[in-house]
């Protein structure tokens, strides 16, 4: 696994292998991160990435909130409660040097609570698939103030996402056994 764009393109992050399942573990592969980054700078969104305030869900290796740093969000908070994950999280940031621009909160991504800080531009959403876990941590994100008004949230599933209240579909997309799924805070 590594950064495949931006002024950290190239670096390889901490290996995971074939993923932990037990963990929960599976990380997003270079060619599906790949196409989700152009689909962003190229599908008529403007740049949602340059400055933006990422929230990386259910974070993982944090490659996705990396990628967009590389590429020049101002920051990334990653969201994971897994031991592992948290882990290969602060590996990363060290190998990355990110530290400055990064954090990573212990939380249940379902059950946020309420946000003290600014609200986030673009949302990397990648729960463990097909267990509605996706649907609950947008509606925690609306109920604890996460995110700003029109933010992009880019949800990586097993099946296809219908857009929940609150949110306008964009875009969908189906990599192999992924379905990226781009939504935007309507209200």
């Amino acid at each position: 696994m590594r950064i495949v764009g931006g002024r950290m393109r190239g670096t390889r992050l901490a290996e995971v292998g074939a993923g932990d399942p037990t963990a929960h573990l599976r990380p997003t592969s270079d060619r599906v991160r790949e196409a989700i980054f152009n689909l962003l700078i190229n599908g008529g969104y403007g740049n949602p990435i340059e400055g933006a305030r990422v929230l990386d869900l259910f974070a993982g290796t944090g490659a996705l909130g990396l990628e967009a740093v590389s590429r020049g969000a101002a920051h990334a908070s990653f969201v994971d409660d897994g031991n592992a994950s948290r882990a290969l999280l602060r590996r990363n940031i060290e190998i990355t040097r990110t530290e400055g621009v990064t954090d990573i909160l212990r939380r249940d991504a379902t059950r946020l609570g309420a946000l003290a800080g600014d609200p986030h531009t673009l949302v990397f959403l990648d729960p463990p698939y097909g267990k509605g876990l996706g649907e609950k941590a947008l509606s925690s994100c609306l109920a604890g103030g996460w995110l700003a008004p029109d933010a992009l949230i880019v949800w990586e599933e097993g099946a296809a996402p219908v857009a929940p209240a609150g949110f306008a579909m964009l875009d969908q997309r189906r990599y192999g056994e992924t379905h990226v799924t781009i939504l935007e805070r309507t209200e």
